[in-house]
């Protein structure tokens, strides 16, 4: 592996790369389904939600579905898959009350912290994520690395979303940086990854369950790997 040379600029993705999604989310529907008293087991619902969240928010990368539809039809397509009759109304409270308590639990993947710490004083860091702009800031501000970031970028202040080549250059412009200097690291080879090589910026997939390549693209398994790159 050998060093890159030339980066000035590092643009992190946020959930799954640096925010605990899976982790936070999990324990988020334990704590709504008990304030609820939602008579499923929240182990049981995730099963099947975590694939349908998947589905639903690449849609909504495509722009096929609106953010409202997406927290709605997850939540509902989760119940029925799981023959539990649910109403509209609890459904639409239980979306509500999910968005509100999310950012009660701040995990973040292993190493972050540390890695964070390393890049950032070599390099400047900003993210650009697809989340929604009322929950990102205070996942950062809660998790207590909001201060490593010179730029923020969501999808719902830049227009676009990710792989939209237009939210890139938005965040290549909030950063007063150029693609060919900067380097794009994040869990999605759609998203993140295809979208950033796209505009001419270098990138590292983040695949912690070891997805094979074969070559593909850059990819490391944990984020200390990044120091053979930067």
């Amino acid at each position: 592996m050998q060093k890159l040379n030339g980066i000035t600029d590092v643009f992190f993705d946020l959930d799954h790369t640096l925010w605990d999604f899976e982790k936070n989310s999990a324990l988020t529907f334990h704590k709504i389904f008990d304030l609820n008293q939602i008579e499923v087991n929240p182990d049981e619902f995730l099963e099947h939600y975590v694939p349908i969240n998947f589905a639903y928010w690449k849609l909504y990368r495509e722009e096929k579905i609106e953010k409202d539809a997406l927290r709605f039809a997850r939540l509902d397509d989760t119940f029925k898959a799981l023959k539990t009759s649910m109403e509209p109304e609890k459904i639409h409270k239980l979306s509500s009350d999910y968005i509100a308590h999310l950012t009660s639990f701040n995990h973040l993947v292993a190493d972050a912290v540390s890695i964070l710490n390393y890049l950032g004083s070599k390099y400047q860091l900003h993210i650009i994520t697809n989340g929604f702009d009322e929950v990102q800031h205070s996942k950062l501000n809660k998790s207590k690395i909001a201060h490593y970031f010179r730029t923020i970028t969501n999808s719902e202040i830049a227009g676009v979303k990710k792989p939209n080549p237009k939210i890139f250059q938005f965040a290549l412009n909030q950063a007063k940086t150029e693609a060919r200097q900067s380097i794009m690291i994040g869990d999605s080879l759609e998203a993140d990854i295809k979208g950033a090589l796209n505009v001419g910026m270098d990138a590292i997939f983040f695949a912690p369950n070891g997805t094979n390549l074969n070559g593909e693209v850059r990819h490391i398994t944990s984020l200390t790997e990044l120091k053979y790159y930067l």
